[in-house]
């Protein structure tokens, strides 16, 4: 990442959604940006294992826990999937664990908090779904961008078609 993201906000505000909630920078890397994924799932991480052992390509999976601090849905292993498969982050609303070990790994890391609990592995969530943490809408393909100050997305504006009817 380039640019600091209240540069970017003095640059584009209405353009950006900065995200109010406070999360706790985990991962080796504080600053990192990329296209939005997303996973809504709670207390399952297997949806969340199963997408970050796909090719990332730099994008950040943005995992929605219902903010659940019960049980994590990254660990050590799944962050280390996610680097040797590209990701350039994880945001999750919810818990994580390994903390030390993501830590130490080229990866950003953003959570609520930790918890050494395992979460289920069935499967049960969605994927690539427009999530909302926080207000602040997460659209898959939106851009994201994360450093100590905060997490700033895209805004993407419906845009309503209006028919006009000559008479």
């Amino acid at each position: 990442m380039t640019i600091a993201t209240a540069d970017l906000y003095d640059e584009r505000g209405d353009a950006l959604d900065s995200l109010a909630l406070q999360l706790h920078d985990i991962g080796g890397r504080v600053a990192f940006d990329g296209p939005v994924r997303t996973v809504r799932c709670h207390r399952d991480n297997a949806l969340v294992k199963q997408i970050l052992a796909t090719p990332g390509d730099g994008a950040v999976l943005v995992v929605d826990g219902g903010g659940s601090l019960e049980s994590a849905l990254v660990g050590d292993l799944i962050a280390a999937s996610a680097v040797a498969s590209g990701w350039a982050g994880i945001i999750v609303h919810g818990a994580i664990r390994d903390r030390e070990a993501i830590g130490r790994l080229p990866l950003g890391v953003k959570a609520l908090g930790s918890n050494p609990r395992k979460s289920a592995k069935d499967g049960v969530g969605e994927v690539d779904v427009p999530v909302e943490i926080g207000g602040v809408v997460f659209r898959p393909g939106a851009h994201v961008w994360a450093d100590a100050d905060g997490i700033l997305v895209e805004r993407v504006e419906r845009v309503e078609r209006v028919e006009r009817v000559e008479r």
